[in-house]
């Protein structure tokens, strides 16, 4: 089998509301897509993290730099491919935006394995640890309007509660009073046994950090998700050292060398690699490891379409409990509870997951071969940016 090609579809659409986070508003939903055919008729599907014009960049990446390098070859050689690919690519970037092509890449030819052998990846990982995964609602963004966001975001907060999530987590940085405010509203819209988690996008500096962190400890609040820049790892490690609010991050680090820096420096109680970012599924499992060598949990970050979903839910389904022992704390999906027709509309088969959490409050792991996603067609065509 030979893979005859690497073709780049970049989606978006119109959202109903303008949405944002400490960093930025957007009015539009985008996804970038990776599809790797081969000879065989056997089709792979992964995704590049990076929206909007960052997946232009990144569509020149999969289509001109790497594509060249893998048609023609094995799609079974991953381990292969992605080494010579990063090597080539070493001395123009170890991260950002050709990691995320790579990312997208990586992630489509462990789909065309999974389907070539007719098993999941979780299974061609070394097999399932558990059949479904507790699930935390992401949403509560913020807008431009902010006059009535602490009622806003308590709404929004119990109505991801009453479908059934059993943890939530909301974006602040609006200054440090005015994000206490709002995440006072959004705990006291919340049971007190529904977990909540809150997003910085490192909006602070670390004595900022330190004065939202000591509210949110007393709070109950369970992670503070990145509260200073990624560069900053000495803030980060002074933030865990100095405050009992588990400091998680990690969402823009890439491969295992930079993941190397921030677990041996005690940055993060909790770690969040982004698999469509770091390298993909191969690189991936071995930040994985590093972390469960330096005894630190993961919970996968996760943003995109139903296929980064889909991945995410397998590389679950292979993560081995850390430490262990009967009753282990579990990883958690991160499931988008906005506006995303790239979740609904876009595969022949869904993935069920809010069906499942009204259920059980947990997302069932299907057992497809690959990651279980493909696209529809005529979505792909819909949604098509030229």
């Amino acid at each position: 089998m030979k893979i005859t090609a690497v073709r780049s579809h970049r989606l978006g659409y119109q959202l109903p509301e303008t949405l944002g986070y400490s960093q930025q508003m957007y009015d539009r939903r985008s996804a970038h897509l990776v599809e790797v055919s081969t000879d065989e008729g056997i089709t792979g599907w992964g995704e590049c993290f990076g929206p909007g014009p960052v997946a232009i960049a990144n569509q020149t990446i999969v289509e001109q730099v790497i594509a060249p390098l893998i048609v023609g070859r094995n799609p079974m050689d991953r381990e292969v491919l992605w080494h010579e690919v990063y090597n080539r690519l070493r001395d123009h970037g170890q991260k950002g935006m050709p990691l995320q092509a790579l990312s997208g890449v990586d992630i489509a030819l462990w789909d065309l394995a999974g389907k070539a052998t007719g098993q999941s990846i979780a299974t061609m990982l070394g097999g399932r640890f558990r059949e479904s995964v507790p699930v935390y609602g992401y949403g509560m963004m913020l807008r431009p309007d902010t006059t009535d966001l602490p009622a806003r975001f308590a709404e929004e907060a119990a109505a991801i509660e009453a479908a059934g999530f059993t943890a939530t987590k909301m974006k602040i940085g609006l200054g440090v009073a005015q994000d206490i405010r709002l995440v006072e509203a959004v705990r006291g819209a919340l049971r007190d046994e529904t977990r909540l988690m809150v997003d910085a996008n490192h909006a602070y500096h670390v004595t900022q950090a330190f004065a939202v962190g000591r509210a949110l400890e007393q709070l109950g609040v369970y992670w503070f998700e990145e509260p200073v820049a990624p560069e900053d790892l000495d803030g980060y490690r002074e933030l865990r050292a100095g405050l009992s609010v588990n400091i998680a991050g990690g969402e823009a680090e890439f491969t295992r060398w930079g993941w190397r820096a921030l677990l041996e420096k005690r940055c993060v109680s909790i770690a969040q690699p982004e698999v469509c970012g770091l390298g993909g599924i191969s690189e991936f499992m071995k930040v994985l490891t590093l972390c469960q060598t330096h005894m630190v949990p993961v919970v996968n970050h996760v943003w995109g379409s139903a296929v980064s979903v889909a991945a995410n839910l397998q590389l679950l389904a292979a993560q081995p409990p850390l430490p262990g022992g009967l009753h282990p704390d579990e990883p958690m999906l991160e499931y988008d509870t906005t506006h995303n027709a790239f979740m609904t509309d876009l595969p022949l088969e869904g993935l069920g997951v809010t069906e499942s959490v009204a259920a059980t409050g947990r997302a069932a792991i299907p057992d497809r071969p690959g990651h279980g996603v493909v696209p529809d067609p005529e979505v792909l065509e819909r949604y098509r940016l030229r």
